[in-house]
């Protein structure tokens, strides 16, 4: 890719913030939804199966639009692709507040979580084209920022709702960030991040020959896979152990308020530990302690296992920044990014789904928590490999 001429401090911070706002984004249209997912319900008269399929777009549409972000950027270059896919996120979210039925509501946020999806592959490439010396660190207020987005958009839609007395312009103000973001990535579009006629193109059946792409993507799933357990279910757990529903849900907002300061605190982190492993497994244990915290003494100190989700969260900043610094060049970032994100969302899909077919089939929260506590400990097992010096275009030219 060709190299864009922002070098100066004053474009590099523009950039940045450029970064960030488009991390914001990147969650908005989830976080919003299930704080007003009743009255959603009730106005366009949408079944509980409709709605179910409704949260589990996300990881369906990260997994399955993902993947294609590698064949776009290359078609169109990086920033066009990051204005793009934040065009359509806002027109999704524009739609889906006018939506008059289930079914056109469901279609618009497919829609916007797609623009999201492509969102998600171009960060890790975003960063190395423009930071590559402050991989880590930009990595992880871009992961921040993410978490950010889901936590205002939970925080603030029901006071906007309330103040304007309907849930459709509460959900209506994050296409207005949408729409605002795309006026500072415009600059950019003249400063494109374009392949050369030299570079070769990285494919996913490539990748699929490279060990460190697989155990990549893993990794991720299983730190997804968590993520999408505690907005699902962990207020669930709490509420049938006897804390009341507002109780519960602060516990849910101290997961992922906590999730801010520890991506941002996770490159002075990296720097210490390096390449060893004890930091995926860090991630992985302080994860399985608050879930088994949850499940055996959920009413002594829930807030301190809120606290052990939340720390343990981290590993999803860190795994966006290994994509960047596991590449050599922007191309196999981009490509790398693609494949970790579409396979890893797919394993995501066993965190919220397996957790209630557990519950479910099982009547109790011991196996669900169980099946959660492995997929932390997966975390430190593939990590390992993860965290070790290895370049995936080396793996591909060693074969």
């Amino acid at each position: 890719m060709t190299s864009p001429t922002l070098e100066s401090r004053g474009n590099r911070a523009f950039v940045l913030a450029c970064i960030i706002l488009l991390a914001l984004n990147l969650r908005a249209s989830v976080g919003s939804v299930g704080v007003v997912l009743n009255d959603i319900r009730g106005d366009l008269d949408m079944s509980a199966t409709a709605a179910g399929a409704l949260t589990t777009l996300p990881v369906i549409c990260f997994a399955l639009v993902g993947s294609l972000a590698n064949t776009i950027v290359r078609a169109i270059g990086l920033h066009t692709t990051a204005i793009a896919s934040t065009a359509v996120v806002a027109l999704g979210l524009a739609a889906r507040t006018f939506a008059e039925s289930g079914g056109l509501f469901l279609i618009a946020s497919a829609v916007a979580l797609a623009g999201c999806a492509i969102g998600n592959v171009i960060l890790p490439p975003l960063v190395k084209v423009h930071f590559p010396d402050r991989i880590a660190l930009v990595s992880s207020i871009a992961g921040a920022a993410i978490v950010g987005g889901a936590t205002l958009s939970a925080a603030l839609t029901v006071p906007i709702a309330e103040a304007t007395g309907d849930w459709r312009w509460g959900l209506f103000t994050w296409a207005l960030l949408a729409a605002v973001t795309l006026v500072p990535w415009l600059r950019l579009l003249r400063h494109d991040v374009r392949s050369t006629d030299a570079a070769t193109p990285i494919t996913i059946g490539e990748l699929v020959r490279a060990p460190l792409a697989w155990m990549m993507a893993v990794c991720f799933g299983a730190q997804a896979a968590q993520a999408y357990a505690q907005f699902g279910w962990f207020p669930a757990i709490l509420e049938d152990a006897g804390l009341s529903d507002a109780y519960a849900g602060s516990m849910l907002a101290i997961v992922t308020g906590i999730g801010i300061p520890a991506a941002l605190l996770l490159p002075a982190v990296i720097g210490w530990s390096r390449d060893r492993a004890w930091l995926p497994w860090s991630f992985a244990v302080v994860t399985a302690a608050g879930w088994l915290g949850v499940l055996w003494w959920p009413t002594a100190a829930p807030w301190a296992w809120a606290v052990l989700l939340g720390i343990g969260g981290a590993a999803f900043p860190w795994v966006l920044t290994m994509i960047a610094k596991r590449s050599r060049t922007h191309e196999g970032t981009v490509a790398l990014s693609g494949f970790v994100q579409g396979l890893g969302y797919l394993i995501a899909a066993l965190g919220p789904f397996g957790t209630g077919l557990l519950h479910d089939s099982t009547g109790g929260w011991g196996a669900p928590v169980a099946m959660l506590v492995a997929l932390a400990l997966l975390i430190g097992v593939v990590g390992t490999y993860v965290a070790r010096p290895v370049m995936v275009e080396d793996q591909l030219h060693a074969r």
